[in-house]
């Protein structure tokens, strides 16, 4: 393979020349777009994603006994019982299993709830 050594010259050129009066721009020009790009990656990334945290945290902490839940590995149950960061779920007759709080992803109404409405 040859190498094109006439491209190398042309690297000076394509910088900027300093200014004449040897005068910078002032600092808050140079940090100005790093401020404007830490704003925007706050309303795009991680303000939509805290928001995000908080509703998953509000529903894991109103689980309450009787509520049809679905856990993170696609597993249906009823919760049976509430322990400290542990929720046990009767998903068929006679068979309970327990999930942490933080698996689950939704909730739905309590089985009472719905035969009364």
């Amino acid at each position: 393979m040859i190498f094109d050594w006439n491209g190398l010259g042309q690297v000076p050129l394509l910088m900027a020349p300093p200014a004449a009066d040897g005068s910078a721009p002032p600092a808050w020009v140079q940090i100005l777009p790093l401020g404007i790009l830490f704003i925007l990656m706050y309303f795009v990334l991680l303000r939509p994603q805290m928001r995000r945290q908080k509703e998953a945290e509000k529903l894991i902490q109103s689980v309450k006994t009787g509520d049809r839940v679905l856990a993170a590995g696609g597993i249906y149950g009823t919760v049976a019982n509430l322990k400290d960061g542990v929720v046990v779920l009767k998903v068929a007759d006679n068979v309970k299993i327990e999930v942490l709080r933080s698996s689950i992803t939704s909730v739905e109404k309590a089985v009472e709830e719905k035969a009364a409405s």
